[in-house]
């Protein structure tokens, strides 16, 4: 599994750089993080192996994550589905289309006409499956890291990674807060879906910043409200059928918390309602969905009485 993750290319990429603050302490990290793994691992690990070959093999990462070529499409639907449920993408290998939950890609672009990935160091906290660090490479990133603690998630990114070997991204099973303080190497930094789930939002925002390089650029995209720059929700208990909300603040009490943390240049470049169209069930996630967290009479309330779901895209940068 180790191999899987192709540490030796990450530590390589970075020598040299301040990324060996991190590559001291990170081989022994991840030989006790892989030696607990999770307890499906097995079985998400033989659907790696029966991933066929693919032959006169092409990939398009700019207009999707599209790998073409000729394979055993049965094999490669049969081990693909061994790995479900998919939440986000969507992916397209040979002729097999993982229509995943999340239209990932209607995000994507929304948020990637505001911001020049090209050549830059990226950092993608709660990264899922990978998705969209395999959009930033089709961007012109020069590499991307993703981090996220979700087991499933990086079988799902592996299974990807098989057929691009060579390119500069990867994968890590861990938390924001388990990297180093001040690491202060990435040219940009992505927070995609991540905020409401931090009891302490604000130590997010300070453990963001760390991240990134004097000058750096934060993209941040979470859930918001309508409201004044206080005002803030904190749910009683669910929200959209989900526990693990903590805070959703409007836009203005947003860029407020951020120039707070000392992010400056802070703005709202996107705001936009999540519809039934990019959040659904499909056959590779067969489990319940946005439409059956949404109050049935009235679509902009959740089944709690909540409002539904706004997604701001928030971009702001780290003074030099």
């Amino acid at each position: 599994m180790d191999k899987m993750i192709y540490l030796d290319q990450l530590l390589n990429h970075f020598k040299g750089q301040k990324m060996e603050r991190f590559s001291a302490t990170l081989p022994s990290f991840l030989a006790e993080r892989l030696r607990k793994k999770h307890g499906d691992s097995p079985r998400w690990e033989h659907a790696l192996l029966d991933l066929p070959e693919i032959e006169d093999f092409t990939a398009d990462l700019a207009s999707g994550v599209i790998l073409k070529g000729a394979c055993d499409e049965a094999i490669l639907q049969d081990a693909l589905k061994r790995l479900k449920p998919w939440r986000k993408g969507p992916f397209q290998l040979c002729d097999t289309y993982i229509d995943t939950e999340w239209r990932s890609d209607f995000k994507w672009n929304r948020v990637s006409q505001h911001i020049d990935l090209r050549n830059k160091n990226i950092l993608d906290v709660g990264s899922g499956n990978g998705y969209y660090g395999y959009r930033m490479l089709g961007a012109g990133a020069k590499s991307v890291i993703g981090i996220d603690p979700n087991w499933l998630f990086l079988y799902q990114f592996l299974a990807v990674r098989k057929y691009l070997p060579e390119a500069p991204i990867w994968q890590l099973p861990m938390t924001l807060e388990e990297m180093p303080e001040a690491l202060e190497l990435f040219d940009t930094v992505f927070s995609m879906g991540v905020l409401y789930h931090r009891r302490s939002p604000i130590d997010h925002l300070y453990q963001l910043k760390g991240t990134l390089r004097p000058g750096g650029e934060l993209l941040l995209e979470t859930i918001v409200i309508e409201g004044y720059k206080e005002q803030v929700l904190v749910p009683e208990d669910r929200y959209a059928q989900m526990r693990n909300v903590w805070f959703l603040p409007s836009v203005e009490a947003l860029i407020l918390w951020l120039e707070r943390v000392g992010f400056v240049d802070v703005q709202c470049v996107d705001l936009a309602k999540t519809t039934v169209e990019e959040q659904r069930t499909t056959e590779w996630m067969d489990y319940l969905s946005l439409s059956d967290f949404l109050d049935p009479e009235d679509d902009s309330r959740t089944i709690e009485g909540h409002p539904a779901p706004i997604r701001a895209v928030i971009h702001a940068k780290k003074p030099r």
